[in-house]
């Protein structure tokens, strides 16, 4: 087999060579450490995540798209909200080509406001991602919605009367 006619390790579907399986497994712990950092609210990890001009949209879970200082500040004030969270990753898809990564998994979220029952939502991450001199970075993430369960209801404001 020549050199040109090698099978390419980019991705999980060929044969992988040892920088392709370190790849994978640093891009795994960037999500893991993604998943952490939201869920003990430890914004400095959070940031480690990603790129200094990151993009990172959560508009389709009823977030805010922004850069990276705007997040961490919407964040940082929405999730001392709730009492409970778990985010769980899952069915990593991931598809190198050199020094940037296309990366799509599964996420299980449940979550707990106080005084209220344990509800979920799940979906995908989508991220755009770069090798760095620090590792691998997210410089774009888009959280896709795929479902919700148990989501409470706003509260109505007093004297609000919704027969309209």
């Amino acid at each position: 087999m020549t050199e040109d006619s090698k099978p390419q390790a980019q991705t999980y579907r060929g044969v992988m060579d040892l920088q392709t399986l370190v790849d994978r497994a640093e891009i795994t712990d960037l999500l893991t450490r993604y998943a952490r950092a939201v869920d003990r609210q430890d914004w400095e990890l959070f940031r480690s995540v990603f790129t200094p001009d990151a993009r990172i949209d959560y508009t389709q879970v009823g977030g805010i798209a922004g850069g990276l200082d705007e997040v961490v500040g919407f964040l940082s004030e929405v999730m001392a909200m709730f009492e409970a969270v778990q985010h769980l990753i899952s069915n990593i898809d991931i598809d190198i080509d050199g020094d940037e990564a296309k990366v799509t998994a599964m996420v299980y979220n449940p979550l707990k406001l106080p005084d209220t029952p344990m509800w979920a939502t799940g979906g995908w991450y989508h991220h755009e991602l770069v090798r760095t001199a620090e590792g691998w970075r997210s410089r774009s993430l888009v959280e896709e919605a795929g479902w919700f369960d148990g989501v409470p209801e706003p509260a109505k404001p007093a004297g609000g009367d919704s027969s309209g």
